[in-house]
Order: C-alpha cells, then structure tokens, then sequence
C-alpha cells in the first residue's frame, strides 16, 4: 500500500514549493546569498534510510549548488567530536522526528552554534520542534517499519533544497532550473507507470527467494540507490545482502561470486553504463546470476544480464526517484515468498527512540 502511496506522496511534497517559472518556495525556512556563502560547510546528518536518502541529498545539493557536502551516520558523528561552528548548516533527517542518535547530533550541533535544519515526516515531533527550521516530507502515516514513502519524499525534499541553494547561488541558469522542476513535477507520473511492471520482478522473487545471500552493484548515484535496495530486502526478507560500487568488485567482494549467485545491478546513469557493463560481464563469467535496473530504451544490457526490468527514462539526477521502485518491490515478493511478516520485521521498530 505504501510504495503504491509513494506518487502521491511525492505531489504532496512538491506541491506548493514546486511550479513552473516560479521561485522554489521553502516556506518559514529562508536564507539569503549572503548567509549560504558564509556557511564553510553542511553536513547531513540521519541513520538507516534516512541516511541513504542523505547520501542522495549530498548529490543533490552538490552538483546543482556547488557546495561541498559530507553526510555521516549520527550514532557515529556525534562520538567523533566534528568540525562544526557558526558557519556550519547540519541537515538532520528523521521519519518520525525521534531517532536518538539524530535527535542527539541536532542538540550538540545547536550547542556548537551551527544552524540546524530538520527534514521530517512528522509536525510537531521532536526534530521538528528543536531544529531552527523544518523541511515537512508530506508522505502521511507511515506505518510499515521498512521506509518506501518517507524515503522518497526525502529524496524530492533534498532535491528541491538542491534547487533553492542554487538559485540563490546562481550556479545554473533558470532555464536549467526550469528543466529539472519540469522532469520533477513529472516524476509521480513516471513512478505510477513504473509500479505496473511487475512481472519480472514476481518473477525474479519467485525464483531466486531461497538465497541466503545475495548482491547489489551500481554505481554513482546507482550505487546510492543499491545500498537502499540491500536495506530493504535484509530488513524484510532476512535475506544477507549487501551493495558494492561496481568499481570495488575486483577489490575483494568478486571473491563472493560463484554459480548462481543473485545479483541486482543498476544500470541507469548513462555516463557511467560502460563501466558499469564491463562490472557486469566480470561477474557474468564466474556464474553469478544478473538482474538489472535499466532505461527505457536500453538496447545493450539486455544482452549481458539474465533478466531485467525497465524503468521510464529521466535526467540522470532524478532517476533514484525511479529507479528504487522496483528494489522496493523486490525486497516485497522475495518477503511474501518466505512468509515473512512485510510490515513488522523481526527485531526492528519504527521508532529507533534509543541509542
């Protein structure tokens, strides 16, 4: 129910901040040129999928607005005693707005005196409460513990911020703003079209759910959406899985592969599909079973790969928006296979309230 949420969930969070020939609107969180040029540095702070999110919204804000970013897992930069000052924004990211460890970063961040921006699913939750300013992800109740809809609705909150950075920075032109707002609005769309290919994808389940192990591979901003797709199919299928930048396979994880091993692979970033169709072939000769994520379009992988699923095209930028759709439903077919209770895994809450 709730990745089939997901399209609507996007409009609602774009709604109001995203229109056409229209400044971004950010409502109560507003920053002049002069303030963003006086930050040395932003951080994006989260744990779990918001992290994964984080890793996204690093993209986002550094390609459109020029601006270096470093994202962290808070249960680890709060121990690490960071660079953080006057000058610095964090960005804390939370689904309910009570992660402790997030919660903890906001609060010495705050301390330090940096200016501490929330993105959170929830009004009046904790995150919300205590940050400067929020950024609301308008996704609704989410109540299956594996985040699909709140994930989403982050990535369009990061990239939104992205835009607004950059146009205060001026770093694109507004005909280029114009251009990714015009593919952003038409993401919902593509993402309903998106969710009616499932047969492959029932398909892939229903052959491969009894591993116990297998593997993502992508890279770029693939590679980002790959370490997602690991977290979902582990948190709900028990499945061991992990993601791997195409470009590390040879630095140790192609010991892994042998016969039959599964592995998904994204193949949507058209400036590094060469490379990472060489990755695939190193896998392909030691037995390894591929899925991948590709392009409407592609005419090439289908020939490397064992099985594959089209995606509807976008910029490059946008595609995690996409692309991440059918990991979220793999990780749904692999679960229901098992038997596996989808909405309420073993061992995990909703709420990490707790270190």
């Amino acid at each position: 129910k709730e990745i089939h949420e997901q399209p609507k969930a996007i409009r609602d969070t774009m709604t109001g901040r995203v229109s056409l020939n229209e400044k971004i609107n950010l409502g109560d969180f507003k920053l002049t040129s002069e303030e963003l040029e006086n930050m040395d540095r932003i951080y994006i702070v989260a744990c779990g999928t918001a992290y994964n999110a984080g890793l996204m919204g690093k993209v986002a804000i550094e390609d459109l607005a020029r601006i270096p970013v470093e994202v962290a897992i808070a249960s680890e930069f709060r121990y690490r005693d960071p660079l953080i000052t006057d000058r610095t924004l964090i960005i804390v990211v939370s689904q309910s707005g009570e992660t402790a460890d997030t919660l903890a970063v906001l609060r010495d961040g705050k301390k330090q005196g940096a200016r501490v921006l929330a993105i959170t699913n929830v009004v009046g939750s904790s995150v919300s409460r205590e940050a400067h300013d929020v950024i609301y992800t308008l996704a609704g109740p989410e109540i299956a513990v594996a985040s699909t809809k709140a994930y989403v609705t982050q990535l369009a909150a990061f990239y939104i911020l992205g835009l607004y950075f950059a146009s205060l920075k001026e770093t694109m032109t507004n005909e280029e703003i114009e251009t990714i707002k015009a593919e952003l609005l038409q993401i919902p769309n593509k993402i309903d079209k998106a969710l009616k290919m499932k047969d492959s994808l029932q398909k892939f389940a229903s052959t491969h759910y009894n591993h116990k192990d297998m593997y993502f591979l992508g890279r770029g901003l693939d590679y980002a959406v790959a370490m997602e797709g690991s977290l979902k199919l582990k948190e709900i299928s028990y499945i061991h899985c992990d993601a791997y930048a195409g470009g590390e396979l040879k630095h140790g994880p192609i010991a892994l592969i042998e016969k039959n091993t599964a592995v998904i692979t994204l193949l949507t970033q058209e400036s590094l599909k060469d490379k990472m169709i060489s990755n695939v072939r190193e896998v392909s000769t030691r037995g390894g079973n591929i899925f991948a994520v590709v392009n409407e379009g592609d005419t090439t992988t289908k020939e490397v790969v064992d099985d594959l699923v089209y995606i509807p095209k976008t910029i490059d930028i946008l595609t995690p928006l996409i692309s991440v759709v059918p990991l979220q439903l793999i990780s749904y077919y692999v679960a229901k296979q098992k038997g596996c209770d989808v909405d309420k895994p073993r061992n995990l809450a909703k709420s990490v309230t707790v270190e």
